[in-house]
């Protein structure tokens, strides 16, 4: 699997928890509060894997 691929996925997989976690908590967010969520959970999710990368 290429880099991008794994991207792809990140980033759909993101929007999806945070369509789930914005409408589950605050129902009327505006949708740009919801991107940015996402945004910040693929950033989690490369900085997750940088801390288990380096380790070895």
């Amino acid at each position: 699997m290429t880099q991008f691929h794994i991207f792809i996925i990140r980033a759909i997989l993101a929007a999806g928890f945070a369509v789930i976690l914005s409408r589950m908590f605050y129902p009327d967010v505006n949708i740009i509060y919801v991107a940015g969520l996402g945004i910040i959970l693929v950033g989690l999710a490369y900085f997750a894997e940088y801390l288990r990368n380096r380790k070895s």
